[in-house]
């Protein structure tokens, strides 16, 4: 793309019509997003060390009753839950579709039961004969609503029975947020976009018929006025919308406040978890 596109695109894109996700398969991106996953001045990628020590904490003695475990981690980034509770004595499968976090996962697991697979998790073979399987930090919603169902089925066929699924998922006024959100501008030396001098463009879109937000990013490199597209769509969903997707992929629902929390405490403010046993 060059400038000319620029002016001339789309003035309302499609939820998810131009690229049905960030490219966490390229090799340079995954990089850079690893560095974000790692970083503790923020909770964008990945939540600080602390959160996870106690989200960890959580899954191991709520979730499994502190029993040894066969767990699954959809999504799992560079293995940051997933080696944790491979600590605790489970035995855990990562899978996730960025090179440089399965990588370093690897790493990170040596010595431990703890195995991982770089794939989109979509296509990904699950295996079989999970206590649990989970996927967090709202990763559910970044898929259209048909891939959402996927998953969610392919996870019960992975599931022994009486085995759970834990998705940690936003709340439906994240999304609004999210879509209606004011455009923006920045200029980087370097930054997760690029690895060169750029200036990015940031659109955000609502779409309230479908109830899906779209984020827009336009980057223009500072030398050649390339510009590169990347967008990402969420999908929001309201409390009785997951119970009917939970209750059709074959589990039963509760709906918490939060990761690390209980019936009746403060919810958090953007994610609530689901806790999805399998019916019959």
């Amino acid at each position: 793309m060059n400038i000319s596109d620029l002016v001339s695109r789309a003035p309302v894109p499609e939820p998810w019509a131009e690229g049905d996700n960030i490219p966490w398969n390229d090799p340079a991106f995954s990089e850079r997003m690893l560095k974000e996953h790692l970083s503790q001045e923020h909770d964008l990628a990945s939540r600080r060390a602390e959160t996870i020590d106690a989200h960890v904490a959580w899954i191991h003695a709520a979730v499994l009753s502190g029993k040894p475990s066969r767990i699954l981690d959809l999504g799992c980034g560079p293995g940051l839950y997933a080696v944790r509770l491979a600590r605790k004595g489970h035995s855990l499968v990562g899978i996730d579709y960025a090179p440089a976090a399965v990588a370093y996962a690897r790493e990170q697991a040596k010595g431990l039961d703890c195995q991982f697979t770089q794939a989109d998790i979509r296509e990904a073979d699950y295996g079989s004969g999970y206590d649990l399987v989970m996927q967090i930090f709202g990763e559910i919603n970044v898929f259209k609503p048909a891939d959402a169902r996927l998953i969610l089925n392919k996870a019960r066929e992975a599931l022994k029975p009486g085995g759970a699924l834990l998705l940690e998922a936003a709340y439906y006024d994240l999304a609004v947020a999210v879509g209606k959100e004011p455009s923006t501008w920045f200029t980087s030396k370097a930054g997760l976009f690029s690895a060169r001098p750029h200036l990015g463009l940031e659109e955000h879109f609502w779409d309230a018929e479908r109830g899906a937000a779209t984020t827009r990013y336009f980057i223009v490199d500072a030398e050649t006025g390339e510009v590169t597209r990347y967008a990402q769509s969420m999908q929001a969903y309201r409390e009785e919308d997951y119970r009917i997707l939970f209750a059709e992929c074959g589990f039963e629902l509760e709906v918490l406040p939060g990761l690390a929390m209980k019936p009746g405490d403060t919810p958090h403010p953007e994610y609530c978890a689901l806790l999805g046993r399998m019916k019959g």
